[in-house]
């Protein structure tokens, strides 16, 4: 089953007075290219955390980060009122010796050294960080189920692209017999028109199997029937056929451009035309494909 390198996860997980946010977005791209923003308490376990991510997601262009939402009671500097007293106090001795009155001392007062500074470091604990881990872990696999869904919907349009491709090779086989025909009648059209000219019919015949032998795209279109069954049973495989789904692609390119190069009707370069548009849009909707 195809996955899709456009995806999305976020989880929201609680731990006492915080809530731990995970989000995760990913984009195509030829290798993983992860860029992480962690909060600062967490910064110590990025390296797995990045391990988790590449174990999952394998390729693609990923963004991810990792916040904290915190009470906005728990998150509060205390006042250190002791320290604050102590200020105070001095500041008043002081205002009383030079005859300083109606002073605001509040204002004064937050504003001294430490009064209302967190004193106390956050530290990591293990129960914590299994927390937070687990909701790396849902943001991941809501990633990874989106990315499914995305690659369900590019394997029905590849299925839908393919079908029209060998429609359109089924329609060029009328015109590819009619043609000998034409072709033969064109030359000998020619030929009378050339006043005195004798020909030799057996050689005249000759000739224009030589020709149409070089016209021919059986060799073509059978490779092209090859490369669109390869292409469908690769899509079957598990996961990663991205890159290889893109080599098969480009094949496919090179049989349609023959058939074009070797096609000399009208209507049958019409249709290559069309057949050259349906594989346009899997190339560019392959560059998704994980």
């Amino acid at each position: 089953m195809i996955q899709s390198m456009t995806g999305y996860g976020k989880a929201v997980v609680a731990y006492k007075d915080k809530k731990i946010n995970v989000e995760i977005k990913s984009l195509n791209s030829k290798q993983l290219d992860l860029q992480a923003r962690i909060a600062p308490l967490y910064r110590e376990k990025e390296m797995e955390v990045r391990q988790m991510i590449a174990q999952a997601v394998e390729r693609g262009k990923v963004d991810f980060a990792l916040w904290i939402e915190k009470d906005a009671a728990s998150e509060a500097a205390p006042v250190n009122t002791a320290l604050m007293q102590n200020y105070l106090s001095q500041l008043q001795t002081f205002a009383d010796d030079h005859h300083i009155q109606n002073t605001d001392w509040m204002q004064i007062l937050v504003r001294m050294p430490d009064v209302l500074t967190k004193t106390e470091q956050e530290v990591l604990t293990d129960e914590e960080w299994l927390v937070a881990r687990q909701a790396v872990e849902q943001a991941i696999d809501a990633l990874v189920n989106f990315r499914k869904q995305e690659g369900a919907a590019l394997e029905k349009k590849f299925n839908e692209k393919i079908d029209n491709i060998e429609r359109l090779m089924a329609e060029i086989e009328p015109y590819e017999k009619s043609r000998v025909e034409k072709i033969r009648q064109r030359i000998v059209d020619g030929l009378q028109q050339i006043p005195g000219v004798e020909y030799d019919k057996n050689r005249l015949e000759q000739e224009l199997i030589y020709y149409i032998e070089k016209l021919d795209i059986s060799e073509e279109k059978q490779r092209l029937s090859n490369h669109l069954k390869y292409f469908r049973e690769t899509m079957a495989d598990s996961h990663g056929q991205g890159k290889k789904l893109g080599f098969i692609a480009q094949e496919m390119g090179r049989e349609i451009n023959t058939t074009g190069s070797k096609s000399n009707q009208a209507e049958m370069q019409n249709i290559v035309v069309q057949m050259k548009d349906e594989l346009e849009q899997i190339k560019e909707q392959v560059l998704n494909a994980l």
